[in-house]
């Protein structure tokens, strides 16, 4: 069923006509020239993201033929989804933390909010429970003097104080056979290919405090149907191994994870698959997000200088900016994926 589906989508993709007039005022679709202008401008201000010409037999005929799609590599994704998600329970629960005397009337008051929740494993952020160092009392101190008082060094090789020992009473290296050892903390040598890379399964995974990290390669191409531009997410584990379907969801909001955001084939490529946010609302999104911008323009004006120009026409979000707000947008579907590398700009 689902690739009678892909079928159809292709199918409707090759026949919805090119869209030659800008849209983004209105409804909030860009043409394809727009989507390079966009792109272009995404690239220059951030290098993180490149274009792509993709597989030649899938190359679109209304995008130029080097700038197919934007393409960003090894975006981290540093923990699940699942950890942002707090329950009404979660933020009520607040306590009233005191810090210093609070009979002096000296006290720091703080509010610790989500006190009922458990804390994962000890990490940088939660050390766990650091016993007391028991002071030395008295007591300990005289027996330790005392014991220090009863040292005495003795020699077992025979030799006075003033005596330099002979050089060649000492062992070498070679005699004692401490070159030819193998050190039981050393590490086993791990298996190398023939192209001088290490075999993924060679690789330990990490245990314990160590984060494991996935990473993600983040694409965006421009959807001819719906006339917006769409993302693609591949995923990795931290030995570089492609994530599953099930836990590519791992990393996407529960309220988006198998509805807007699935696996599909990526355009550009014959065999490739990857996870894809279906495009249907972006437009609707992208048309709010520049009436913000254009009123936020117009009460500035309006509350500027000169104001009561009414002929003078309202401009708001360029349409280069495209994709700078789009990846913010993007950034809520998938909040622990780090794709909006514009928080600078």
């Amino acid at each position: 069923m689902h690739a009678i589906q892909q079928q159809y989508w292709a199918v409707r993709d090759y026949l919805s006509p090119v869209l030659k007039e800008s849209k983004f005022k209105e409804h909030g679709r860009i043409t394809p020239e727009e989507f390079v202008a966009a792109g272009d401008f995404l690239a220059y201000k951030f290098p993180v993201w490149t274009w792509e010409h993709g597989d030649a037999s899938k190359a679109r005929d209304y995008l130029p033929t080097e700038k197919q799609y934007l393409v960003t590599r090894g975006v981290p994704c540093l923990r699940r989804a699942t950890s942002l998600a707090y329950t009404d329970a979660d933020e009520d629960a607040e306590r009233l933390l005191n810090f210093g005397d609070a009979s002096g009337g000296a006290a720091d008051e703080w509010v610790e909010t989500h006190a009922g929740r458990k804390a994962t494993v000890d990490s940088a952020a939660n050390p766990g429970e650091i016993d007391d160092i028991p002071d030395l009392d008295a007591d300990g101190e005289q027996e330790l003097a005392s014991a220090m008082g009863n040292v005495s060094i003795s020699l077992t090789t025979g030799a006075t104080v003033n005596e330099t020992p002979d050089l060649d009473d000492i062992p070498d290296m070679e005699e004692e056979g401490l070159e030819e050892g193998e050190d039981e903390a050393t590490a086993a040598p791990k298996a190398i290919t023939s192209g001088g890379v290490i075999d993924a399964s060679q690789i330990e995974v990490a245990k314990g405090n160590l984060l494991q990290v996935r990473t993600y390669d983040v694409m965006i191409t421009y959807d001819k149907y719906y006339q917006t531009p769409r993302i693609w997410l591949i995923g990795y584990d931290e030995n570089r191994t492609p994530l599953t379907p099930s836990q590519i969801f791992q990393d996407v909001s529960a309220d988006h994870a198998l509805k807007t955001v699935t696996i599909e084939a990526f355009p550009h490529s014959a065999t490739l698959q990857a996870a894809s946010v279906h495009p249907c609302k972006h437009a609707s999104v992208m048309k709010k997000k520049w009436g913000f911008g254009r009123k936020s323009s117009k009460d500035d004006k309006s509350a500027g200088p000169g104001a009561g120009g009414e002929d003078e026409e309202i401009e708001g979000m360029r349409v280069d900016f495209y994709l700078v707000v789009f990846l913010k947008f993007i950034a809520s579907i998938v909040p622990t994926i780090e794709v909006d590398s514009t928080t600078a700009f």
